[in-house]
């Protein structure tokens, strides 16, 4: 999986593991959260791997694709989870802020998926993006980011009629998620109304986002091209 250093990559790793995966996940800066990351895998009993991964740049990512193929033998669970967020209003989006939203968020899961496919094709494997719900919802303060997103939800949807029948396409949107890394007032004060206004009474965790892709890794192969909203019904408010 990319971007499985910290926070929910690294949750979803670990929730991997624990299904009873080998898990190889990629860095970009997080060497040594991944090193922890891959540590916490292996306590697992699960063979681990951490890989330095640009997923904006082919040749990074077609030689972390061969890296993981050739330690672990095969492939059959890609999770494409490396992305960036950023706010800014529209009317002042610089063009540097739009196209690195794209490049990671949209570019990236599109490299990835190309180069594994061949490998998820010979075992029957499956994709599992991670969108957002800001990608089915306007944020008009992230309109960058939310065009991103959208643009990986339509991608989930070609590639499930493009890899079918081999390769299973699906795709996790999360809400608000609450991280246990510190945060300030203003994050806080926003959880809070977030939660509000959750018909679930509560905003999402880390652990809730990783056992929708557990679900996705391990449940029927013949689910495909979905979009998952991991929001306790916040879509709905």
């Amino acid at each position: 999986m990319t971007g499985g250093a910290r926070r929910i990559g690294r949750a979803i790793a670990l929730a991997l593991a624990r299904a009873g995966a080998d898990v190889a996940i990629s860095y970009h800066a997080s060497q040594s959260e991944a090193a922890q990351t891959a540590a916490d895998i292996a306590s697992l009993g699960r063979r681990s791997l951490a890989i330095e991964c640009d997923v904006r740049s082919e040749s990074s990512v077609r030689a972390a694709v061969g890296e993981v193929a050739g330690s672990f033998g095969r492939l059959d669970v890609l999770v494409n989870n490396a992305a960036i967020f950023g706010s800014a209003a529209v009317e002042s989006l610089t063009l540097d802020q739009w196209d690195a939203a794209f490049e990671t968020n949209a570019r990236g899961p599109f490299l990835v998926a190309r180069e594994a496919l061949p490998h998820l094709r010979a075992a029957r494997g499956r994709i599992i993006n991670m969108g957002s719900l800001g990608g089915i919802r306007a944020w008009a303060g992230h309109a960058h980011y939310c065009a991103s997103k959208a643009a990986l939800h339509m991608l989930t949807q070609a590639m499930a009629k493009a890899f079918a029948p081999e390769v299973s396409v699906n795709c996790v949107a999360p809400g608000w998620i609450d991280l246990d890394d510190s945060s300030g007032g203003a994050d806080r004060t926003q959880a809070a109304r977030f939660a509000a206004k959750t018909p679930m009474g509560r905003n999402g965790s880390a652990a809730d986002v990783a056992q929708a892709v557990v679900f996705f890794a391990t449940g029927p192969h013949f689910i495909t091209g979905q979009i998952l909203a991991i929001d306790g019904g916040l879509a709905l408010a």
